[in-house]
């Protein structure tokens, strides 16, 4: 039998929307083979994320969440199909799960396909730069290093991107396998479209004081 590895178990989840006990449990029954996990998954009716990802969602809810006594804000719209289910607890709890967590770790984009292609090769570039600078990479030729950058690049989706990030209040899973549980469990597909974060202060230059000239000025 196919070793069951985190990977594995990962895949099968991200295709099938169910949890990660029923995910290993179908692999080891399979013997490790994914497509046959599949099916037992779907006939124990647990497989229903993948049908639903082409649906439309039009309806949802822009929920906020606000943290540290005002200093951190976050807006983000969570689409789903029917309002119904925009109305119910279990999805008015993702949408204030995944507020709390952009507000806490403070993703760059929502999905891969919105980081800007200029980003990815000036983070390519400096990463190839750093393992040329590194004497134990540096005699290494470069289909070797593009090989270790694109698997730096995946850890650069993990820290930049909100579907890729580990979910906060649980780790073990990401926000994408946190939405694709959701689907699953509520039967209708849910999108995150859009975020915005706020942190009181940025972006604004603040004035260092100059005491001595202060205390100067009023001596004089």
């Amino acid at each position: 039998m196919a070793e069951i590895t985190a990977s594995l178990v990962k895949s099968l989840r991200e295709k099938t929307g169910a949890g990660m006990i029923d995910c290993k449990n179908a692999l080891v029954e399979s013997g490790g083979n994914e497509e046959q996990a599949v099916e037992i998954l779907r006939k124990k009716g647990m497989a229903t994320a993948g049908k639903k990802a082409g649906r439309v969602t039009a309806e949802g809810v822009v929920g906020s969440y606000i943290h540290m006594g005002g200093k951190v804000g976050v807006m983000v719209e969570i689409n789903c199909e029917s309002d119904f289910v925009a109305r119910g607890e279990e999805f008015q709890q993702l949408v204030k799960d995944v507020a709390m967590h952009i507000a806490a770790v403070d993703p760059k984009y929502v999905k891969r396909e919105e980081v800007p292609a200029d980003v990815l090769d000036k983070e390519r570039e400096i990463l190839m730069e750093q393992l040329k600078n590194d004497p134990k990479n540096a005699s290494k030729p470069d289909d070797v290093l593009n090989k270790i950058i694109e698997g730096r690049i995946g850890k650069y989706y993990e820290e930049s991107v909100l579907l890729d990030q580990p979910f906060v209040k649980d780790p073990s899973k990401t926000v994408g396998e946190l939405v694709t549980e959701k689907i699953s469990s509520i039967k209708e597909n849910i999108s995150v479209r859009r975020f915005t974060r706020y942190k009181m202060g940025e972006g604004i230059e603040k004035k260092a004081d100059d005491f001595a000239s202060e205390v100067a000025s009023m001596v004089g």
